[in-house]
């Protein structure tokens, strides 16, 4: 990537950044590491002060993925932690719209330091006055016209909205929520990282596929109970990964039945096992082809060939 080696680092017993194969990598060759907090685990990475001071030592800079923002929204502060840089997820966290519903936007955050290479223009205050301005080392501009101002000012709308009280309640609600869902499901499926979570919660199903079911055929039993299936097989260093993320605006009753979902679909894969492999079954289409659906994507109605 832009003529540097990308080198994958590897968690610790405990979801952590690995500080001893960060150690391995932290030398004058050392361009930056990128990290999202809390991590793809939903764990906030204890390690992270650390972290930051290894990789400014070797004179590195550290890129914060901004991806689970809602954890942490009113309660720290990324600089204060030693990220240099970070972007924000829009549509993660400040509901703004995602994929075909887009335009999308990440808006880069950063240090004093690196402020004068963020792209152009930014908006400066001169005189009581506002204008449009580019940084000293700015690389330019990288979208035309309008781009993407739109959503960020939906994004600016929230905010304003919900206030400093709002947006500290809703990363509190989220992890309440997340870890509320996690001790009501420990035992029941199994949590390959057994710690306080954060937004969300990665579970796996390998107890299940021991007794004939697998993560993707819970997930599409759900489908039956009128939940949409959590996200499957990611992280990919969870066997069996359901990495499921109630938010901050779900209500307990909303979770509770989510909740005794997921235990009536632990109790029929034992009971009968077919069922939960051959669902959905309440819905119009049951198993599509998602390979092909990736690969050959039809996303228009067209005549039939047939006809």
């Amino acid at each position: 990537m832009a003529g540097f080696e990308v080198v994958e680092l590897a968690s610790d017993k405990d979801g952590n950044v690995d500080l001893e194969a960060l150690h391995e990598v932290a030398g004058p060759d050392l361009a930056g590491v990128m990290i999202t907090l809390p991590s793809t685990l939903g764990l906030f990475d204890t390690n992270i002060v650390e972290v930051c001071r290894v990789v400014h030592e070797a004179g590195g800079l550290v890129y914060g993925d901004g991806a689970n923002m809602n954890a942490l929204l009113g309660r720290v502060k990324l600089g204060d932690l030693g990220f240099d840089v970070a972007h924000l997820n829009l549509h993660k966290t400040f509901s703004t719209p995602h994929g075909g519903g887009g335009p999308g936007a990440g808006p880069v955050c950063a240090t004093s330091q690196l402020a004068p290479y963020l792209a152009a223009p930014i908006v400066t205050e001169n005189g009581g006055s506002y204008e449009l301005s580019t940084p000293e080392k700015s690389i330019g501009k990288l979208s035309s016209f309008h781009g993407n101002f739109g959503v960020l000012v939906r994004a600016y709308t929230y905010i304003r909205t919900l206030g400093g009280a709002g947006i500290k309640s809703i990363s509190g609600n989220a992890v309440l929520n997340a870890n509320y869902m996690m001790n009501a499901l420990r035992g029941v499926y199994h949590l390959p990282y057994d710690r306080t979570c954060m937004h969300e919660a990665v579970f796996s199903a390998d107890l299940q596929k021991e007794r004939g079911a697998s993560g993707l055929e819970i997930a599409k039993r759900l489908l039956d109970y009128g939940f949409h299936a959590p996200t499957m097989y990611f992280p990919v260093i969870v066997h069996e990964a359901l990495m499921i993320e109630p938010t901050e605006s779900e209500t307990k009753e909303t979770i509770d039945l989510f909740i005794q979902a997921l235990i009536d679909i632990d109790r029929e894969v034992t009971e009968n096992t077919e069922l939960v492999n051959n669902a959905p079954h309440t819905t119009p289409v049951a198993r599509l082809d998602e390979a092909k659906a990736a690969r050959q994507p039809d996303l228009r109605w067209q005549p039939n060939a047939a006809d």
